[in-house]
Protein backbone atom coordinates (compact mmCIF):
# COMPACT_ATOMS: atom_id res chain seq x y z
CA UNK A 1 0.00 0.00 0.00
CA UNK A 2 0.89 3.48 -1.24
CA UNK A 3 2.03 5.66 2.15
CA UNK A 4 -0.74 7.40 3.66
CA UNK A 5 1.16 10.44 4.07
CA UNK A 6 1.11 11.34 1.00
CA UNK A 7 0.70 15.03 0.00
CA UNK A 8 -2.40 15.94 -2.13
CA UNK A 9 -0.24 16.84 -4.90
CA UNK A 10 2.13 13.65 -4.51
CA UNK A 11 -0.87 11.76 -4.64
CA UNK A 12 -2.60 13.51 -7.29
CA UNK A 13 0.63 12.79 -9.64
CA UNK A 14 0.42 9.02 -8.53
CA UNK A 15 -2.92 8.49 -9.61
CA UNK A 16 -1.97 10.58 -13.05
CA UNK A 17 0.77 8.04 -13.49
CA UNK A 18 -1.90 5.01 -12.69
CA UNK A 19 -4.12 6.53 -14.81
CA UNK A 20 -1.20 6.70 -17.60
CA UNK A 21 -0.28 2.91 -17.08
CA UNK A 22 -3.59 0.92 -16.53
CA UNK A 23 -5.83 2.90 -19.13
CA UNK A 24 -8.65 2.85 -16.09
CA UNK A 25 -8.74 3.16 -12.44
CA UNK A 26 -11.44 2.90 -9.69
CA UNK A 27 -12.57 4.90 -7.18
CA UNK A 28 -12.77 2.09 -4.43
CA UNK A 29 -9.50 0.74 -5.40
CA UNK A 30 -7.26 4.43 -4.79
CA UNK A 31 -9.53 5.05 -1.89
CA UNK A 32 -7.80 1.31 -0.18
CA UNK A 33 -4.14 2.47 -2.12
CA UNK A 34 -3.82 5.63 -0.19
CA UNK A 35 -5.96 5.02 2.94
CA UNK A 36 -8.37 8.28 1.92
CA UNK A 37 -12.41 8.17 1.84
CA UNK A 38 -13.65 7.61 -1.76
CA UNK A 39 -14.84 11.42 -1.72
CA UNK A 40 -11.47 12.11 -1.30
CA UNK A 41 -10.27 10.45 -4.56
CA UNK A 42 -13.40 11.88 -6.03
CA UNK A 43 -12.42 15.63 -5.15
CA UNK A 44 -8.90 14.29 -6.47
CA UNK A 45 -10.43 12.88 -10.12
CA UNK A 46 -12.58 16.66 -10.04
CA UNK A 47 -9.38 18.33 -10.26
CA UNK A 48 -7.64 15.72 -13.01
CA UNK A 49 -10.65 16.71 -14.68
CA UNK A 50 -10.57 20.17 -15.02
CA UNK A 51 -6.15 19.63 -16.47
CA UNK A 52 -8.05 17.20 -19.23
CA UNK A 53 -6.11 14.36 -17.62
CA UNK A 54 -9.15 11.92 -17.02
CA UNK A 55 -12.59 10.83 -18.46
CA UNK A 56 -14.96 10.18 -15.74
CA UNK A 57 -16.73 6.68 -15.61
CA UNK A 58 -19.09 5.68 -13.34
CA UNK A 59 -17.20 4.72 -10.15
CA UNK A 60 -14.05 5.72 -11.07
CA UNK A 61 -11.92 7.09 -14.32
CA UNK A 62 -9.95 6.63 -17.19
CA UNK A 63 -7.38 7.79 -19.48
CA UNK A 64 -8.27 10.96 -21.86
CA UNK A 65 -5.91 11.78 -24.63
CA UNK A 66 -6.36 15.23 -27.06
CA UNK A 67 -6.29 15.05 -30.86
CA UNK A 68 -4.53 18.38 -31.50
CA UNK A 69 -3.98 17.97 -35.42
CA UNK A 70 -4.94 15.23 -37.72
CA UNK A 71 -3.31 12.04 -39.44
CA UNK A 72 -3.12 11.64 -42.94
CA UNK A 73 -5.99 9.82 -44.52
CA UNK A 74 -3.89 7.39 -45.79
CA UNK A 75 -2.44 6.73 -41.95
CA UNK A 76 -5.92 6.75 -40.13
CA UNK A 77 -6.60 4.43 -42.70
CA UNK A 78 -4.02 1.52 -41.55
CA UNK A 79 -4.73 2.03 -37.76
CA UNK A 80 -6.76 -1.05 -36.19
CA UNK A 81 -7.43 -1.79 -39.94
CA UNK A 82 -9.03 -5.81 -38.40
CA UNK A 83 -11.25 -3.35 -35.70
CA UNK A 84 -12.68 -1.09 -38.58
CA UNK A 85 -13.47 -3.94 -40.91
CA UNK A 86 -15.56 -5.82 -38.32
CA UNK A 87 -16.97 -2.64 -37.57
CA UNK A 88 -18.40 -2.12 -41.10
CA UNK A 89 -19.74 -5.72 -41.26
CA UNK A 90 -21.75 -4.98 -38.10
CA UNK A 91 -22.74 -1.78 -39.18
CA UNK A 92 -24.62 -3.41 -42.22
CA UNK A 93 -26.55 -5.53 -40.14
CA UNK A 94 -28.14 -2.55 -38.61
CA UNK A 95 -29.03 -1.07 -41.92
CA UNK A 96 -32.84 -2.25 -43.54
CA UNK A 97 -33.53 -2.85 -46.99
CA UNK A 98 -34.95 0.29 -48.47
CA UNK A 99 -33.25 2.67 -46.09
CA UNK A 100 -31.66 6.52 -47.29
CA UNK A 101 -28.37 6.64 -45.25
CA UNK A 102 -26.15 9.69 -44.71
CA UNK A 103 -22.49 8.36 -43.87
CA UNK A 104 -19.56 10.80 -43.11
CA UNK A 105 -16.53 10.60 -44.32
CA UNK A 106 -13.49 8.63 -42.03
CA UNK A 107 -11.40 5.48 -42.55
CA UNK A 108 -13.89 3.58 -40.63
CA UNK A 109 -17.01 4.75 -42.60
CA UNK A 110 -14.93 3.90 -45.47
CA UNK A 111 -15.21 0.28 -43.91
CA UNK A 112 -19.03 0.62 -43.78
CA UNK A 113 -19.33 1.51 -47.43
CA UNK A 114 -17.45 -1.60 -48.31
CA UNK A 115 -19.03 -3.41 -46.47
CA UNK A 116 -23.21 -2.68 -47.15
CA UNK A 117 -24.04 -5.43 -49.22
CA UNK A 118 -27.34 -7.16 -50.14
CA UNK A 119 -29.76 -4.51 -49.64
CA UNK A 120 -31.42 -1.79 -51.85
CA UNK A 121 -30.25 1.60 -50.75
CA UNK A 122 -29.67 5.11 -51.37
CA UNK A 123 -26.28 6.47 -49.64
CA UNK A 124 -25.71 10.03 -49.11
CA UNK A 125 -22.22 10.60 -48.36
CA UNK A 126 -19.33 12.89 -48.85
CA UNK A 127 -17.35 10.55 -48.42
CA UNK A 128 -15.14 10.63 -51.72
CA UNK A 129 -14.42 6.77 -51.35
CA UNK A 130 -18.08 5.80 -51.75
CA UNK A 131 -17.53 6.04 -55.66
CA UNK A 132 -14.60 3.10 -55.32
CA UNK A 133 -15.59 1.18 -52.16
CA UNK A 134 -19.28 0.88 -52.97
CA UNK A 135 -20.18 -2.54 -55.14
CA UNK A 136 -23.34 -3.49 -54.89
CA UNK A 137 -25.37 -2.23 -57.76
CA UNK A 138 -28.95 -1.58 -55.78
CA UNK A 139 -27.23 1.06 -53.81
CA UNK A 140 -27.92 4.23 -55.41
CA UNK A 141 -24.82 6.51 -54.50
CA UNK A 142 -25.22 10.58 -54.25
CA UNK A 143 -22.37 12.19 -53.67
CA UNK A 144 -23.15 15.79 -51.83
CA UNK A 145 -20.75 17.74 -53.85
CA UNK A 146 -18.59 20.39 -52.34
CA UNK A 147 -15.33 21.19 -51.94
CA UNK A 148 -12.72 18.36 -51.67
CA UNK A 149 -10.63 18.01 -49.15
CA UNK A 150 -7.77 16.09 -50.21
CA UNK A 151 -6.22 15.24 -46.47
CA UNK A 152 -9.52 13.69 -45.77
CA UNK A 153 -10.97 12.82 -48.78
CA UNK A 154 -14.29 14.40 -47.98
CA UNK A 155 -16.73 16.72 -49.40
CA UNK A 156 -17.05 19.57 -46.85
CA UNK A 157 -18.36 23.85 -47.55
CA UNK A 158 -21.60 25.23 -48.26
CA UNK A 159 -22.52 23.33 -50.68
CA UNK A 160 -22.44 20.51 -48.97
CA UNK A 161 -25.08 21.75 -46.81
CA UNK A 162 -27.38 22.76 -49.85
CA UNK A 163 -27.58 19.32 -50.94
CA UNK A 164 -27.79 17.90 -47.20
CA UNK A 165 -30.71 20.26 -45.95
CA UNK A 166 -32.65 19.10 -49.20
CA UNK A 167 -33.04 15.24 -48.27
CA UNK A 168 -34.63 12.89 -45.00
CA UNK A 169 -32.66 10.32 -44.24
CA UNK A 170 -33.70 7.24 -42.30
CA UNK A 171 -30.09 7.02 -40.70
CA UNK A 172 -26.90 8.61 -40.05
CA UNK A 173 -24.19 6.42 -39.49
CA UNK A 174 -21.48 8.94 -37.97
CA UNK A 175 -17.56 8.35 -37.98
CA UNK A 176 -15.56 10.71 -35.19
CA UNK A 177 -12.11 11.15 -33.91
CA UNK A 178 -13.26 11.10 -30.68
CA UNK A 179 -15.85 9.97 -27.95
CA UNK A 180 -15.97 11.75 -24.71
CA UNK A 181 -19.23 11.26 -21.88
CA UNK A 182 -18.18 15.11 -21.09
CA UNK A 183 -17.89 16.78 -24.53
CA UNK A 184 -19.55 13.77 -26.96
CA UNK A 185 -18.44 13.49 -30.24
CA UNK A 186 -15.50 15.73 -31.49
CA UNK A 187 -13.15 15.91 -34.63
CA UNK A 188 -10.00 18.22 -35.25
CA UNK A 189 -11.65 19.90 -38.46
CA UNK A 190 -14.38 22.42 -37.88
CA UNK A 191 -15.87 21.76 -41.60
CA UNK A 192 -15.78 17.87 -40.92
CA UNK A 193 -17.91 18.52 -37.64
CA UNK A 194 -20.71 20.81 -39.44
CA UNK A 195 -21.02 17.76 -42.37
CA UNK A 196 -21.88 15.68 -39.51
CA UNK A 197 -23.81 18.08 -37.13
CA UNK A 198 -26.23 18.41 -40.58
CA UNK A 199 -26.68 14.93 -41.32
CA UNK A 200 -27.58 13.84 -37.87
CA UNK A 201 -30.24 16.75 -37.93
CA UNK A 202 -31.54 15.66 -41.23
CA UNK A 203 -31.90 12.15 -39.87
CA UNK A 204 -35.35 10.60 -38.79
CA UNK A 205 -34.27 7.66 -37.56
CA UNK A 206 -31.38 6.49 -35.45
CA UNK A 207 -27.88 7.90 -35.48
CA UNK A 208 -25.68 5.39 -35.61
CA UNK A 209 -21.58 6.09 -34.39
CA UNK A 210 -18.59 3.62 -35.84
CA UNK A 211 -15.68 4.35 -33.77
CA UNK A 212 -12.92 1.77 -32.81
CA UNK A 213 -12.22 1.46 -29.22
CA UNK A 214 -8.96 3.45 -29.47
CA UNK A 215 -11.26 6.26 -29.69
CA UNK A 216 -12.65 6.17 -26.71
CA UNK A 217 -11.95 8.90 -24.33
CA UNK A 218 -10.55 10.66 -27.10
CA UNK A 219 -11.24 15.24 -27.00
CA UNK A 220 -10.19 16.59 -30.31
CA UNK A 221 -11.12 20.28 -30.93
CA UNK A 222 -14.35 20.53 -32.37
CA UNK A 223 -17.71 19.31 -31.14
CA UNK A 224 -19.98 16.75 -33.61
CA UNK A 225 -22.49 16.42 -31.17
CA UNK A 226 -23.59 15.54 -27.33
CA UNK A 227 -23.69 11.91 -26.37
CA UNK A 228 -27.08 12.29 -26.14
CA UNK A 229 -27.43 12.56 -29.97
CA UNK A 230 -25.95 8.86 -30.39
CA UNK A 231 -28.72 6.29 -30.34
CA UNK A 232 -26.12 3.12 -31.00
CA UNK A 233 -22.20 2.87 -30.81
CA UNK A 234 -20.52 0.17 -32.83
CA UNK A 235 -16.84 -0.71 -31.59
CA UNK A 236 -14.74 -3.13 -31.00
CA UNK A 237 -14.15 -5.25 -27.93
CA UNK A 238 -11.21 -3.08 -26.45
CA UNK A 239 -13.28 -0.55 -24.92
CA UNK A 240 -13.25 -0.49 -21.18
CA UNK A 241 -16.54 -1.86 -19.72
CA UNK A 242 -17.07 0.94 -17.43
CA UNK A 243 -16.94 3.07 -20.31
CA UNK A 244 -19.28 0.77 -22.44
CA UNK A 245 -21.09 0.61 -19.00
CA UNK A 246 -21.16 4.79 -19.11
CA UNK A 247 -22.56 4.85 -22.54
CA UNK A 248 -25.00 2.11 -21.64
CA UNK A 249 -26.47 4.21 -18.65
CA UNK A 250 -26.59 7.42 -20.96
CA UNK A 251 -29.37 5.14 -23.07
CA UNK A 252 -26.48 4.55 -26.21
CA UNK A 253 -26.83 0.77 -27.89
CA UNK A 254 -23.53 -0.12 -27.46
CA UNK A 255 -22.59 -2.93 -30.28
CA UNK A 256 -19.49 -4.67 -29.86
CA UNK A 257 -18.16 -5.75 -33.86
CA UNK A 258 -16.23 -8.67 -34.36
Amino acid sequence: MVQTTLLPVDRLARIQQMIEKNGVVKVSDLSREFGVTELTIRRDFDRLEEKGLLERTHGGAMRRRRIKSEPLYAEKDLQNRIQKEAIGQAANRLVEDGETLFINTGSTNTQVLRHLTGKNLRVITSNANALSEIQNPDIEVVLTGGLFRRHSNSLIGELTHVILKRICGTKAIIGIDGVSMKFGLTTPIQEEAAVARTMIRQSSGPVIVVADSSKMGVVSNFITAPIEKVDILVTDAGIEQAFKNELEEAGVQVVIAG
